[in-house]
């Protein structure tokens, strides 16, 4: 993982690339339930549309947005709704991820039939169709690793806010890399090939990236 630009234009080799997440869905992603992210872009997204910034990212834990009812009942009871503008004091993280894939979908008929391969449930996916309706859904597919040990850190307000990506302080480079691949190399191509069949038949002209393999 690479350091990051700061605002002022110089560098820092503590500032790691992150992407936000809710919690429950990193933690179905360690567990290999799935491999798909959904995005739409952040109020705070720069021009307020979502793009990949980082190929390769620590997968950072959100609390304040997951809710019960947004996701299948095999999830409902691991989530804890939190007050709006509530963090932790620290936050631990215990995976980092590639981005392999990138799709943009448009229709409502491709994105439900990709329901059986993340934890959303219709109204959460309806929610996201309808906001900035002119905008395309982005599929991500994610590579996860697990990291050798968590590692938790405290919490900074520069964290905050509606965007996917940010940069993270005090956590050391050499604890981010390496670590075991969730799922093996058969297992992962196989949900690859599955996700991107179904938006083949549904949506053949989406847009679409597939980015080579980082090194290191």
């Amino acid at each position: 993982m690479q350091a990051q630009n700061q605002p002022d234009g110089s560098v820092t080799s503590t500032l790691i690339p992150a992407l936000k997440e809710w919690a429950i869905a990193i933690e179905a992603l360690m567990h290999g339930d799935m491999i798909l992210l959904l995005r739409k872009g952040g109020i705070k997204e720069e021009r307020g549309r979502f793009a990949v910034q980082h190929q390769q990212v620590v997968l950072y834990p959100t609390y304040e947005h997951q809710q019960p009812h947004l996701v299948k009942p095999a999830y409902q009871a691991r989530i804890t709704p939190v007050e709006s503008g509530w963090h932790p004091r620290e936050v631990t993280l215990t995976a980092w991820a590639e981005v392999s894939h990138l799709f943009q979908l448009q229709g409502a008929e491709t994105v439900a039939a990709l329901e059986p391969f993340h934890l959303w449930n219709n109204t959460f996916v309806s929610d996201r169709l309808k906001w900035k309706p002119k905008q395309p859904l982005y599929v991500l597919l994610l590579r996860v690793h697990a990291l050798p040990s968590p590692c938790t850190i405290p919490y900074r307000n520069e964290y905050g806010g509606c965007r996917s990506w940010i940069g993270l302080q005090d956590v050391a480079t050499t604890r981010l890399t390496h670590g075991q691949t969730v799922l093996t190399d058969k297992e992962y191509a196989e949900q690859v090939q599955a996700i991107a069949s179904v938006i083949e038949t549904y949506e053949p002209d989406a847009p679409r990236v597939q980015f080579s393999p980082t090194q290191g």
